[in-house]
């Protein structure tokens, strides 16, 4: 129960920024006992899949702030996000420490495609809201809502990991913010452009 909680919220994370909870999960594996990931995944906390993990993360926080560049990068994430929250939920999920369950452990696949699609669904709702808030702000926002997004990514990440009976409230607050953004920047695109027109 508490390893699809896991999987489930490390997803989600992956959907707003891939690399924040890849590195968590790797992370934690490798120095700690938090996490202990099975042998098929244990390349995870590599050090060369750490190293291009935080690279990736690095160009991730650059490009994700600049308006435009941010669609763009999210084209990219189209792939990447489901990708890793896919592999993540796999991963954990199967994770003896976090769960018991043989289940889960003999079906991946199960995970890897609940992963992919909480990922995908996540991801969508960014990139969806994303235009509008750049339209919305002429830009403005980009830096803002990136950084915001950035935040609930690493603490979507620690709750899962640490406090996965969070994870559900996490999703429901994060679906929230997500429509309530699209649907103010929409708002605001709406009436400027009005006001253009009128002018």
């Amino acid at each position: 129960m508490f390893a699809v909680l896991t999987g489930a919220g490390l997803s989600a994370a992956a959907g707003l920024n891939a690399y924040i909870p890849f590195l968590m999960v790797g992370l934690l594996s490798r120095f700690t006992d938090v996490i202990t990931l099975p042998g098929g995944w244990q390349w995870i906390e590599s050090w060369w899949a750490l190293g291009i993990g935080t690279l990736l993360l690095i160009s991730e926080l650059v490009l994700d702030k600049i308006p435009v560049v941010d669609s763009i990068n999210d084209v990219a994430g189209t792939v990447i996000r489901p990708a890793t929250g896919g592999i993540i939920a796999a991963a954990t999920q199967s994770a003896s420490a976090l769960d018991h369950s043989s289940f889960l452990q003999d079906h991946e696949w199960i995970a890897f495609i609940g992963g992919l699609v909480v990922a995908g669904v996540v991801h969508v709702g960014k990139s969806t809201a994303r235009p509008a808030i750049n339209l919305g702000s002429a830009g403005f926002g980009a830096p803002i809502v990136s950084t915001a997004e950035d935040v609930s990514s690493l603490g979507l990440s620690l709750i899962a990991v640490f406090v996965p009976i969070l994870v559900v409230v996490a999703l429901i607050v994060l679906a929230w913010v997500l429509w309530k953004y699209a649907r103010r920047m929409r708002s605001f695109a709406r009436r400027r452009r009005d006001a253009e027109h009128a002018t």
